[in-house]
């Protein structure tokens, strides 16, 4: 099955960027969606950014919008996350994730998960 490990997490300072990797191992299928997921304490898991592996299509929650950047490399083995000009109310954990591409913008429809990676704005 799909393997999912995220890294490049960190603390940085307010303004700063950060860029999370997920290495994806496993035969995901063509036409699926790679998505970025994060959660803070006390919060519900909110989608951050998505791309459809076949399209290329990305799209990004309004609140990362202009600062966020996703991308695939070439053999869709990885998964990125571009993070820029980052806010303190960008502290989470982020979770990288993988599905068939159905009703994407919901958690609920990625079956696989990676285990998490820790970004922390001061």
């Amino acid at each position: 099955d799909v393997q999912l490990v995220e890294s490049g997490g960190g603390s940085v300072q307010a303004g700063g960027s950060l860029r999370l990797s997920c290495a994806v191992s496993g035969s995901i299928g063509d036409r699926w969606c790679l998505a970025w997921f994060r959660q803070a304490p006390g919060k519900e898991r909110e989608g951050v950014a998505r791309i459809y592996t076949g399209s290329g299509n990305t799209y990004y929650a309004d609140s990362v919008k202009g600062r966020f950047t996703i991308s695939q490399d070439n053999a869709k083995n990885s998964v990125y996350l571009q993070m820029n000009s980052l806010k303190f109310e960008d502290t989470a954990m982020y979770y990288c994730a993988a599905g068939g591409g159905i009703l994407a913008s919901l958690a609920t429809a990625y079956k696989y998960w990676g285990q998490g990676t820790q970004v922390t704005v001061s």
